[in-house]
């Protein structure tokens, strides 16, 4: 049963998007009731069966990054457009391992199935994220078992942004369930269930204990949000393991060259970004080459960290189009392609 007062009726809450001042994403005068200083909802542990691990696929990501760090790309193209698609996705995967498919919450584009298959006929492997914000669970199962059959290896199971301000209002979100119902029918389906974890939103005190639930519904890898410093992901990593947690760990890396691109990461709930290090891009003389190197510097210190088994370079890059962002982040996976070392223990 889900919580009172959440408008994603959520089970195994909170979600990541809760606002710095304990407000609900949806609606920022809504209290999240398990940010509620004055009684906060507990963590309902997952009693259900914890599904066998998918197996490994080699050369797949879950099996390079045994033996390397893995580069995980955020996909980002217009929507409803092939050729572009098509396009970015080759350049991406050129110096990644994998590339991250989002639903955006203001941009709706082609099915998950769809999006998996075009990736595949670029050479690029697909790592597909699923929401619950537009799909019931029949559908989402649907989902599940299309991309299992085109041979994806894993999916990022969340439980979904509400709608944008304007995008579809005549259409209700679903929400029949939430990241960790939907890692469990992930990893019952054969795929590698990937969840994602939010250190900066609060509550702080429960994002390791969720993540141990997840853990226990299905889940083989988590993908955390980026924090402010390295330091504020050790720290968040030593609660998780005290937590019961060991699942490998993809870290957040921002990759952006403009006032908008840094923009877009920074407005999102859950996210936090160095502003030292944003104002040093922006003003640099070459902020391309400055925001090119920030990220690959960032992503040298968190791969340093013990558990962290590869980086996410997330975000757009850049505001200069869908072509320039791409080849932004393919020089971050280039230039960390030339120094992939054995991963941590």
């Amino acid at each position: 049963m889900s919580v009172d007062g959440c408008p994603k009726r959520m089970v195994f809450g909170p979600c990541g998007g809760v606002r710095p001042a304990g407000g609900c994403e949806v609606d920022a005068a809504l209290p999240c009731p398990w940010a509620d200083p004055a009684g906060p909802a507990p963590v309902r542990p997952w009693d259900g069966p914890t599904p066998p691990p998918a197996p490994a696929v080699p050369g797949g990501l879950l099996e390079t990054a045994t033996r390397r760090p893995v580069v995980l790309s955020d996909l980002a193209a217009p929507p409803y457009d092939v050729a572009t698609l098509r396009e970015v996705a080759g350049r991406l995967a050129a110096y990644s391992d994998a590339l991250l498919v989002a639903e955006h919450h203001d941009d709706p584009d082609f099915p998950p199935t769809m999006m998996a298959a075009e990736l595949h006929r670029v050479g690029a492997r697909p790592w597909t994220t699923l929401t619950c914000r537009d799909r019931n669970r029949v559908v989402l199962e649907q989902e599940l078992a299309g991309l299992a059959a085109l041979g994806v290896e894993g999916v990022l199971c969340v439980t979904g942004d509400g709608r944008g301000p304007g995008v579809r209002s005549d259409v209700t979100g679903v929400f029949d369930l939430d990241s960790t119902r939907l890692a469990h029918l992930a990893a019952r389906a054969g795929l590698v269930a990937s969840v994602a974890a939010s250190p900066a939103s609060p509550p702080a005190g429960t994002r390791a204990a969720v993540l141990a639930e997840k853990q226990r519904a299905g889940a083989s890898l988590v993908v955390v949000n980026h924090v402010r410093s390295p330091e504020a992901l050790a720290a968040f990593l030593a609660e998780t393991r005290a937590a019961g947690v060991d699942l490998p760990v993809i870290a957040g890396v921002a990759v952006y060259t403009d006032e908008p691109s840094a923009r877009g990461l920074a407005d999102l709930p859950g996210l936090a970004l160095d502003p030292d290090v944003v104002a040093s891009v922006l003003a640099a003389p070459d902020p391309v080459e400055a925001g090119i190197a920030a990220a690959v510097a960032e992503a040298r210190a968190l791969l340093a960290l013990p558990g962290v088994v590869g980086v996410n370079l997330s975000g757009v890059g850049s505001s200069a189009g869908w072509v320039p962002a791409a080849d932004v982040k393919a020089e971050v996976g280039r230039r960390l392609a030339t120094e992939r070392v054995t991963v941590p223990s």
